[in-house]
């Protein structure tokens, strides 16, 4: 499971926005992970891991920050139309500043994680559908929105570029 540190760090400091309580968080993961390593069937332990690492995450929010857990679902929000902004090109001209880390930070956490999951973990649709615990559709709704909400707070704190 030590080949997966980075990744595991990597998702807890995302979730819980510290490096000193992702820190905690991944230490914590990893005595579970020991504790309960009879549990794992075998395969590819990426997965395993990084499902402890989740729950771990969202335990300690709900012990210290109960907001930052959920966030009301806005059925009526439009999903992203592709043809008329790359989000690629945003994120890219967004990337000279802080911006895109800041963007993510407003993120509520389940939109979070998967972005961060897909994008930066490099996993597939099933892997993160097997580390949230929820069907693929729905790692790949959230995943639209939280792309669709990524767009809005980048083109609200940066409309010059936005607009480029």
């Amino acid at each position: 499971m030590l080949p997966h540190l980075g990744a595991a760090y990597n998702l807890a400091r995302w979730l819980v926005g510290s490096q000193h309580d992702a820190e905690d968080v991944v230490q914590e993961s990893y005595l579970r992970a020991l504790k309960f390593f009879t549990g794992f069937r075998g395969g590819n332990g990426r997965p395993w891991l990084l499902a402890i690492v989740r729950n771990t995450c969202y335990t300690w929010l709900r012990g210290n920050r109960m907001d930052a857990v959920t966030t009301e679902l806005d059925e009526d929000m439009p999903l992203a139309d592709t043809r008329d902004v790359n989000p690629e090109e945003l994120l890219m001209a967004a990337a000279r500043s802080e911006l895109v880390q800041r963007a993510l930070e407003q993120l509520p956490a389940e939109f979070r994680e998967v972005v961060i999951l897909r994008e930066l973990e490099g996993m597939s649709y099933k892997e993160i559908a097997e580390i949230a615990g929820v069907p693929m559709g729905t790692v790949m709704s959230r995943l639209a929105r939280a792309r669709v909400r990524l767009q809005k707070l980048l083109s609200e704190a940066n409309p010059a570029e936005a607009r480029a």
